[in-house]
Parts: C-alpha cells; structure tokens; sequence
C-alpha cells in the first residue's frame, strides 16, 4: 500500500466529514454539560459533582458513538449507492488503501471531536469550580477515543457489504453485546450448560470486549490504572481494529462493481 494514496484519502474523509456539520455535536455537548451542572444539583445534593463527572464522560462516549456508527457505516455504501466507487476503483488507489485511507481520516475526525469535548468538560468544571482529577479523565478520553476508533472499523465492516440502515443496527448491536461479553461469560457458567457455555465464550472471543475501554468509574474517583493495563489494552483495540480492516478489504476486494 502506498502511505500517500492513504493519506490524500484521509485527508478527503476528513475535510468531507468536518463538512457534514458533525462537529455540531460539539455544541451539542457543550449544552448538555452546561444543563447538567444547573440541574443536577438541585436533584442530588450530596453526589453532585460525582454525577457531573460521570455524565460529562458518558454524553462524550454517547454522542462520539451517534458520530462514529452513522458516519462509518456510510463511507463506503455512500460510494457504492451514489456509483462513485467506479471513479475510485477506476484511479491507481487500491481497494486496500481506499479502505485504509477511510478508517483514518474518519479516526482524525474523531480526535478532534473527542479533544474538543474534552476541553469543554474541563473548562465547564473548572468555571464550575468543581474540582476534578485531571489526569484520570485525559486518560478516559483517550480510551474513548481508541473505542470510537474501533467502532469506526465495526461500521466500516458492515458497511462494506449491507445497506446503510442495516449496517447501523448490526454497529449499533456489537456495541452493546461488546458491554455485555463478560456478563455473556458470566450467564453462561450460572446456567451449568456445557453448550451454552461454549456459546457465550465463542461470543466473547468473536465480540470486541469494550469494556476495556470505560474508565469513567476510574475517571470518577481519581483513579489511574496501571500503565501495563493500559497499553495491553490500546493494543488490544489496535489489533481488533486492523483484523476488522483487514476483513473488510477482503470482503471489498471481492465485490464487483
């Protein structure tokens, strides 16, 4: 694959993505934080800033979630539906590199919506004067952003081969069965099934298991995980992100248009 073919398709995902008004959400954001630190402490007087904390966190993995999975999904079926994909196929850019080239332009949008939420959140406390543990919750984003990016590949996967619509009920669907594995696991050892067992561990090994990726509990009590526990787990996304990808291109490479 060539890394500049990559790039000037990157750079066109991001510029036509910034264009669709998604950045939007942003203010989006920006009005929830701002309802939830008038609201919330007239509704819990004591655990006030705990909730904040916790909903400023899950409006940014929620919202960053709406973005990624109808965005993703239609990277590639946009092209198809709207017959474009014949110029792109027709120029000396791979399938491979046009699949590539998507997944990151798509994952540098999703930077910037995560970064900028994130200075929002921060400056709301601060002006708030609710104090926070800073580093804790710069490393939830982080790992908001790395599952995002994930999910970008789960939707550009569907995409590949189904309709829009249903491409974002199966993204829409891995994302919670990928909150639920470990509970799958569980429910599965209570019923004493040997074959449901089986079944609710090919589940776990078959889903991503995005639970890795919510720190907000951590964020919320100032708690900062292990740096060994961190890197398994970016890891862990990184080489989910490229099997993803890479069934993706294989899937895509066999499709005639």
């Amino acid at each position: 694959m060539n890394l500049r073919r990559i790039l000037t398709v990157a750079t066109n995902v991001f510029w036509e993505v910034i264009r669709d008004r998604i950045l939007y959400l942003i203010i989006i954001f920006a009005l929830l934080m701002g309802a939830s630190v008038r609201l919330i402490p007239e509704l819990a007087a004591t655990t006030e800033k705990k909730i904040i904390l916790d909903v400023g966190l899950a409006a940014m993995s929620i919202l960053g979630l709406i973005a990624t999975v109808f965005v993703a999904t239609g990277l590639v079926n946009k092209e198809i539906e709207k017959r474009t994909v014949y110029l792109l196929v027709a120029k000396p850019i791979s399938r491979a590199e046009l699949i590539v080239g998507k997944h990151l332009g798509l994952s540098a949008v999703l930077a910037v919506l995560v970064a900028a939420m994130t200075v929002i959140y921060l400056a709301i406390l601060s002006l708030s004067r609710i104090p926070f543990p800073l580093e804790s919750i710069l490393i939830a984003s982080l790992f908001v952003w790395f599952e995002l990016c994930l999910m970008a590949g789960v939707g550009i996967l569907f995409g590949v081969f189904s309709s829009s619509l249903l491409a974002t009920l199966l993204t829409f669907g891995v994302y919670l069965m990928g909150h639920s594995t470990r509970d799958l696991v569980a429910l599965g050892k209570l019923t004493k099934n040997p074959g449901i067992e089986q079944l609710m561990m090919g589940l776990y090994l078959v889903l991503p298991d995005l639970a890795r990726f919510n720190l907000r509990n951590d964020a919320v009590y100032g708690q900062v995980p292990y740096l060994a526990g961190l890197i398994t787990d970016a890891a862990y996304g990184l080489l989910y992100v490229v099997l993803l990808l890479s069934i993706a291109i294989a899937i895509f490479s066999r499709r005639e248009f």
